[in-house]
Parts: C-alpha cells; sequence; structure tokens
C-alpha cells in the first residue's frame, strides 16, 4: 500500500487500545511511523543492479517474524522523543501495533510479500485491494482525527473496524470476478490452468482478471457493482524462452538468465514478451487499464551481453487518453 495508507492504519490500532487521552497523541504519531517504517527496505538498492530493490522490497522488513523486532526497533528511536512523559514498554506496545498492520495491509496487495520469511520466500498475494485505494484512506483518516479531536478512542476502533471490512469486502469483490472470468473461460471452450483477479486503480469495482490457457493470457476487465459488466480485452503469449528467447543459453550461468529468473519469480511466471519489442519482458499483472496489456513495468534483455544485468524499466505515465478510457470504464 501507499505510504500515507500504512500510516494511517498504523496509527489506527493503537490508538483503538488507548484509553488513557493523554497518551494519543504519542500513540498516533508512534503507531503512524512504525505503520510505515518497513518500507524503508526501498534504501536497499544498487546502481549496477536494477532487480535488488525488487527483491528486496516487500522482503525480510515485511515478515511475520519480523514484527517484534521491527517493533523494537521503532520504540528504541521513539523513545526518546517521548521518554519524558511515557514508559519503554507502552511506547513498545505502539510500535508493535503499528508495525504489525504494514506487511499484513501489503500482503492484500497483487504485489507479492514475504510474509512467512525465513520459513518461506513465497510471494503472498490476496489481490484484494488497490495498491492506492482513497476510499479505504480517507475515512479511516477522519475518524482517527475526530477521535483525538474529541478525545473518544472508539472512533479509531470505529476506524480498524471499517478498514477490514473494506478489506473485507475486496475479498467478496475478488471472488466474484474470479468467478465470472472462470463463466468467460468456459463459454470460450478453455480450461484455465490458473487465475488471478486484481482491483484497478483506486477501486473495487473495475477488475481485471487474468487467466491462463494453452500457452497464453488472457486478460479481461469486469465492472462489478449493483451489476456485473464484462469488458472484453486481449490475449497474449505466455513467455516460452526456446521460442521468444532463442539467443538465451539457460543450460549456462550467465546474469541474463539469473535475472530472467529473479524477475520470473517476483512477477508470478505472468512474463510474456511485449509485441514488437522482442527482448523486452513484461509483467502482464500490472497496466492502467484493467483490459489491457501495456505494461507498468518489464525488463530489456541483452542478447549481445550475456554476462550483465539486465535493464528494468518503468513507465508510469499516464496519456489523457488513459486516463480518460479509464473513467469511462469505471462510470459507464
Amino acid at each position: 500500500m501507499d505510504p500515507i495508507t500504512q500510516g494511517v492504519f498504523g496509527a489506527s490500532l493503537p490508538q483503538s487500545v488507548e484509553t488513557q487521552h493523554q497518551y494519543q497523541k504519542a500513540a498516533i504519531i508512534i503507531g503512524l511511523l512504525s505503520g510505515m517504517a518497513p518500507d524503508l527496505d526501498i534504501l536497499i538498492h544498487s546502481s549496477s543492479d536494477p532487480l535488488l530493490a525488487l527483491e528486496f522490497h516487500r522482503h525480510f522488513t515485511h515478515s511475520l517474524a519480523f514484527i517484534p523486532f521491527g517493533g523494537l526497533i521503532c520504540a528504541t528511536v521513539f523513545y526518546f522523543l517521548f521518554k519524558k512523559n511515557i514508559s519503554f514498554k507502552r511506547v513498545y506496545m505502539y510500535a508493535v501495533l503499528g508495525f504489525g498492520t504494514h506487511a499484513l495491509l501489503d500482503g492484500c496487495t497483487s504485489y507479492g510479500t514475504r510474509l512467512l520469511w525465513p520459513f518461506s520466500d513465497a510471494r503472498i498475494a490476496w489481490n484484494n485491494v488497490s495498491v492506492i485505494d482513497p476510499l479505504v484512506t480517507l475515512p479511516m483518516l477522519l475518524l482517527i482525527f475526530t477521535g483525538f479531536y474529541l478525545r473518544n478512542n472508539k472512533y479509531a476502533m470505529l476506524a480498524v473496524i471499517y478498514g477490514i471490512s473494506y478489506l473485507l469486502l475486496g475479498v467478496i469483490q475478488r471472488d466474484r470476478a474470479e468467478e465470472m472470468a472462470s463463466q468467460l473461460a468456459i463459454s470460450r471452450g478453455h480450461i484455465p490452468e490458473r487465475m488471478t483477479a486484481k482491483p484497478s486503480f483506486g477501486n473495487l469495482i473495475l477488475w481485471k482478471t487474468i487467466y491462463e490457457h494453452d500457452g497464453r493470457y488472457y486478460v479481461d476487465a469486469y465492472k462489478i457493482g449493483f451489476h456485473k459488466k464484462l469488458i472484453p480485452g486481449t490475449s497474449i503469449g505466455k513467455l516460452d524462452i526456446a521460442r521468444d528467447l532463442p539467443w538465451l543459453d539457460t543450460h549456462r550461468e550467465n546474469q541474463q538468465s539469473i535475472d530472467l529468473e529473479r524477475f520470473r519469480i517476483f512477477s508470478d511466471d505472468y512474463l510474456a514478451v511485449l509485441p514488437g519489442q522482442s527482448n523486452y519482458i513484461i509483467d502482464i499483472r500490472y497496466s492502467f487499464l484493467p483490459n489491457s496489456i501495456d505494461p507498468l513495468w518489464g525488463i530489456r534483455m541483452k542478447p549481445s551481453s550475456p554476462n550483465e544485468h539486465v535493464d528494468f524499466e518503468s513507465s508510469r505515465t499516464l496519456s489523457p487518453e488513459d486516463r480518460k478510457t479509464f473513467f469511462e470504464l469505471l462510470i459507464n
């Protein structure tokens, strides 16, 4: 999730359990900052290895096993700001509660979070909320401020309840999208080998679905409100190294094949070659328009330099036409 939402969730939980108003300000501040702290893993990067940041974002700092230690680090830092008025035990409680919300919230998105590290390297993604969704963030933020102003932690409790309810609604919407995609696949005579559904940017109404059949990915969108609506998309061939990258020698260790495997793990193997760009491998899970394969990011392979790192390319510029199309899909 975005840092603001992480901070809001992080602040709401310690505020909701703190009944004494003289500690509410500390609970909010420590919870907010601790809720954002795991994303300091963005400092792990390398100018020579473009994929290092992808590997370590949502890694050990986002593990459930790391929560007590992450909370302790945060508490140690914040205690020096509040030690005149509050015990370390209380600071630690706020920090752990705030820090602990982060990984679970990130697990609700489609990016993939290593919640079970070091016992498993699996990237867990429940796909029930967008990375940015103001419909969950703003009401919670309003309740937090209201509770502090009125000196009543019950508003923070309502914020927590609202946030969890919104995430559960996302689970229901995701399951509805997957059911519709399954029915569509059957109508096409397809048997999906696997399927995923994820919300589009900033809402739980417009969903992107992807299913794999016979070496191709089929991408469609659904509007799921009071009425259900299919928005047909497109399809693209699944990456086949022998066919698409015949120059890549996967039997001998070289940096290009190593980096391709790292990107495959990150993208949950939803890889394809972008049409018209034979050496550009894209992660088809992410596109601004939910019925499109136009990628947000991918890696550029280097046939002439097998022992160099691939280039990671991110394209997040949004054209006015795409913005208009997105809102038309959402509203109509």
